[in-house]
């Protein structure tokens, strides 16, 4: 399961508003190889599920995930921080043995 942060829902139904995206609409997450620690996220927004796609909805944010990627996300919650060491969503993995220092990648 993936969840998401009550802070990364408000920005994430912010954003898919400000960007006009259409109803049905939903967030795609997962990792490719890449990075300093060998493994980079991947998010972005979506309107077509693909064969093989695990679907997880929390707190009204439909995620969406193939299950190669859910190998190495599974029970990451997403969530949002303002700070000053960077805007954005982000990915609080619990499989991540390793993060390089801007939290981009990791390894596991």
């Amino acid at each position: 399961m993936i969840t998401v942060s009550e802070k990364a829902v408000d920005y994430i139904k912010a954003l898919m508003e400000k960007e006009h995206h259409a109803p049905g609409t939903f967030v795609r997450v997962g990792v490719k190889g890449g990075g300093c620690s060998g493994l980079e996220y991947v998010l972005k927004f979506e309107s077509t599920e693909e064969e093989g796609d695990q679907i997880f909805e929390d707190k009204g944010i439909k995620v969406v995930v193939q299950m190669k990627s859910l190998l190495y996300l599974y029970g990451t919650e997403l969530d949002y921080s303002d700070g000053l060491n960077g805007k954005g969503l982000f990915f609080n993995n619990p499989n991540a043995t390793r993060t390089c220092s801007c939290g981009e990648s990791f390894a596991v």
